[in-house]
């Protein structure tokens, strides 16, 4: 059974509708509905920059799974829940970011070390040198 897009429109007004004081929803009139939809089915208001919706549908279940992965400018202030969440997704990146670039760097001096022949640990090597080396062969 597919439902059309008019009769899903007016379904998300019903809900919206069904939300409120039933006086308030009642004293709505046709023009007034008909703009609610209109504003809830126009996705001017949700644009992002990053936009990423796929949806994850099992043969052997009966249910789909969403996932939802947005990234734009956030444009409305943060509780202190969101603030403490996003310095520590900020510190978690910081870190991981930073752990990389030190390896990386790590990585570089060990070469360095090698071209120029000095050895720290006599008949110790890492074989790093000798990858390194068999790239350029």
């Amino acid at each position: 059974m597919t439902v059309h897009k008019s009769q899903q429109r007016h379904t998300h007004v019903k809900q919206l509708l069904g939300k409120m004081d039933p006086e308030v929803a009642a004293s709505f009139t046709y023009k007034q509905r008909k703009a609610l939809d209109k504003v809830i089915n126009t996705r001017g208001w949700n644009n992002h920059k990053i936009d990423f919706r796929p949806t994850l549908a099992f043969p052997f279940l009966p249910w789909s799974f969403y996932i939802v992965f947005l990234g734009g400018v956030n444009k409305r202030s943060l509780n202190s829940t969101e603030r403490f969440t996003a310095a520590m997704v900020f510190v978690t990146a910081l870190t991981i970011v930073g752990m990389m670039v030190l390896g990386l760097v790590f990585v570089i001096l060990y070469l360095l070390k090698s071209w120029l022949g000095i050895d720290l640990f006599p008949n110790e090597s890492l074989g790093i040198w000798d990858q390194f080396k068999d790239l350029f062969k």
